[in-house]
């Protein structure tokens, strides 16, 4: 029972079960691509309870899991979902060793017998109902569960495995929600505490104090040395434990287009316009050599607006452009119109809000009186963007009104739509519209249409030449190889007037820096072995560009220091010097609270807090501060202490009398309240207190 003792001596958050994770395995691919490591002895990608988990072992089964991943999705996974495989193979890992010698010490486990149940039996699994939904009723069809399982040997090999891997999951799944369920039955309220924990919740008292908060005085007044942050990190270092993490600073060499790249690309488009014109299958001529899906038609929402501008200026068959959207440049061979079933606009409204369903006759004459006003003076001459931001009804109030374009297909409600869309052209309806939310001022901005533009569209992108990329990589690799040390390297960004960039505390894990995502190389070289504080990397290509780093910093967890936590640090010497001044000159003055007060000066606030619980009490200033409330709720009526230090200032405390919990015959509800609350925390326990006893070491990231 020495785990159960673990699970107690826990605290934190409570966290959801974990078997639904166990059953559906994301998986990732590239298991090989990262690195390779296999170098001294880098072959242990962790250890679990006392068993090594080598990288070929490891690697086989993230090979397996991909394979499966591939087989479902139909695609090969990204980045994200590459990590995610990872570590839910390691999971399993977990489950299959550490886990399940707890498993086999209860003898709890999942019988053959059981498993066809939870398939196709009476209690059959909720994850198996969700995979055989009938799409037309929304129901579980168990016939098509059996019917599967009759083809199942007809099926290709690799969906027979995957099944079978799902089985074992369901398996997996059963049996840790017995344990778990098992060790929640030892879990047990005493009716001693249950009428305790009702006396906190229920019994009141009107605290009444002496608070001076740390804020008090100024940070700057108290200096702070490394021998008192040594001191501090010395005493508590059960609170901060060592991290892994490199600090680095890099410089990026960017692939940016050249005019001689620009120059050749403009003569390429003027190659495809001429080719797009000349095209038999125009369709399909833009479609090959576009960069991006193009469309092949446009709606009124849908043009762009550098196309939109010149619009006016087409003739069908003829060939356009460059317009530039956004990095895309595209020409387009304009086909003419087609008319849609559907009209779109474009409008703006002022919303007077008011809900119809329940509001009086004389709210919605005042209501409708206030937007009257408002329209009139819009037909007299205001603007209404500005007449709609004086009166925001809604969101798009910001916007001067601004709706954007919708379709007469429902988007907009009823009386509103059948509005807009009976009038023709643009400008100010002349009448208030009405809706349940109330009456609208309404300007049409952009006439109905159900305009098609029918179009051959290319969109190209400029890109850096792969010349351009060379004379990059050539200019970063130059960089590394002249400035091998750190000194050099911060010299040579000097003189040759670069932009550096810092990364602080890069964590081992860590795919991304500073928001650059696909990074992971990076990171691998930062905690590589050999590479120290003063290495400088080679060239890195990442996203089209080219980096190239220098640890500046690193932290261990073996070696906490003072700089790892220095801010921190430095908070906590700070607040602990001002207590003992605060203390010190508290304890010297007598008499009420409120002439300790007048005598301590600024900073000093007698305060009152009504009703205030053991559970759930609050100090105003001082906050939901347990030490103090635990001393208030000691004290007896007049009776005061002496300084007492709280979680952000120091406090002199004065008993009031106590309004205790009326006695109660039943404490069941509080009963039941402190199991469920013990049920609810109990997945996370179990499974913390079980990674404790295995003592993991988890060595993916210097692999991955």
């Amino acid at each position: 029972m020495a785990l159960i003792t673990k699970i107690r001596e826990k605290s934190g958050l409570a966290v959801g079960l974990i078997a639904v994770s166990l059953i559906f395995f994301i998986v990732g691919s590239d298991l090989l691509g990262g690195n390779s490591l296999f170098s001294g002895d880098t072959q242990t990608v962790g250890e679990i309870a006392g068993e090594k988990i080598l990288y070929p072992d490891f690697a086989a089964k993230v090979q397996e899991a991909t394979q499966n991943f591939q087989a479902q999705s139909q695609k090969a996974p990204n980045e994200q979902e590459t990590q995610q495989i990872r570590s839910q193979v390691w999971d399993r890992y977990i489950n299959d060793i550490a886990y399940q010698k707890e498993f086999d010490a209860l003898g709890v486990k999942v019988s053959d017998e059981e498993l066809v149940d939870m398939v196709q039996g009476k209690n059959i699994h909720p994850a198996i109902k969700q995979q055989f939904t009938n799409p037309q009723t929304g129901a579980f069809d168990k016939n098509q569960v059996v019917q599967f399982l009759k083809n199942l040997k007809t099926m290709q090999p690799a969906q027979q495995q995957s099944w079978l891997q799902f089985e074992q999951s369901l398996a997996v799944s059963r049996v840790r929600e017995k344990y778990e369920n098992l060790l929640a039955l030892s879990n047990n309220v005493t009716s001693l505490e249950a009428k305790r924990d009702y006396q906190a919740q229920t019994a009141t008292t009107d605290a009444k104090y002496l608070f001076v908060p740390f804020s008090s005085i100024v940070d700057s007044t108290i200096k702070v040395t490394d021998s008192q942050l040594e001191d501090y990190l010395s005493k508590h270092k059960e609170r901060y434990k060592g991290f892994e993490s490199r600090s680095m600073e890099y410089v990026v060499f960017n692939t940016v287009a050249t005019k001689e790249d620009s120059a050749a690309f403009y003569d390429q488009i003027k190659d495809l316009a001429r080719g797009l014109g000349a095209a038999q299958n125009d369709s399909a001529y833009a479609a090959s050599n576009s960069d991006v899906p193009a469309p092949t038609e446009w709606s009124l929402t849908e043009l762009p607006e550098s196309v939109k501008a010149s619009l006016s200026t087409f003739n069908a068959g003829g060939v356009y452009g460059p317009f530039k959207d956004g990095g895309n440049y595209s020409i387009l061979k304009y086909k003419g119109i087609a008319k849609d079933s559907l009209y779109t606009l474009r409008a703006s409204h002022i919303l007077f809000p008011l809900t119809m369903t329940t509001a009086t006759d004389s709210q919605k004459v005042a209501t409708k009186a206030k937007a009257l006003a408002v329209l009139s003076q819009i037909k007299g001459g205001a603007n209404f963007e500005m007449m709609a931001q004086q009166n925001p009804g809604d969101g798009s109030a910001q916007k001067g009104g601004d709706l954007g374009y919708f379709k007469n297909n429902g988007g907009m409600v009823k009386p509103f739509e059948t509005a807009v869309f009976a009038y023709n052209g643009t400008g100010l309806l002349p009448n208030l519209v009405e809706t349940d939310y109330g009456y609208h001022i309404v300007k049409v901005t952009e006439a109905k249409s159900n305009s098609k533009y029918r179009v051959s569209l290319i969109s190209k992108v400029l890109s850096p030449s792969q010349q351009t990329r060379d004379a990059a990589y050539s200019k970063a690799e130059l960089f590394a190889s002249e400035n091998k040390t750190l000194d050099q390297f911060k010299a040579a960004i000097k003189k040759d007037k670069l932009i550096s960039l810092t990364a602080d505390r890069v964590m081992e894990g860590a795919s991304s820096i500073n928001g650059m995502p696909n990074a992971r190389e990076i990171t691998l070289w930062a905690f590589k072995d050999g590479t120290d504080k003063g290495s400088v990397s080679n060239a890195f290509e990442i996203n089209d560009s080219y980096l190239v780093a220098a640890v500046t910093a690193s932290t261990s967890k073996d070696k906490p220091k003072v700089d790892d936590y220095r801010d921190e640090l430095k908070y906590r010497v700070i607040a602990d010097v001002k207590a003992e001044q605060i203390t010190k000159k508290l304890n010297s003055l007598s008499g009420t609270l409120e002439q300790i007060a007048q005598k301590y000066g600024a900073g000093a606030l007698v305060e009152s807090s009504p009703a205030v619980s053991l559970a759930n009490g609050s100090l105003k200033s001082g906050g939901a501060d347990p030490v103090a409330l635990g001393k208030i709720f000691g004290l007896k009526p007049g009776q005061k202490t002496k300084a007492v230090k709280g979680e952000s200032g120091i406090f002199v405390l004065e008993g009031t009398p106590i309004t205790n919990a009326p006695e109660i015959a039943d404490y069941t509800q509080y009963k039941t309240q402190g199991i469920q609350a013990l049920k609810g925390r109990g997945s996370y326990y179990v499974g913390e207190a079980i990674k404790e006893n295995a003592k993991i070491v988890d060595n993916k990231a210097k692999f991955f």
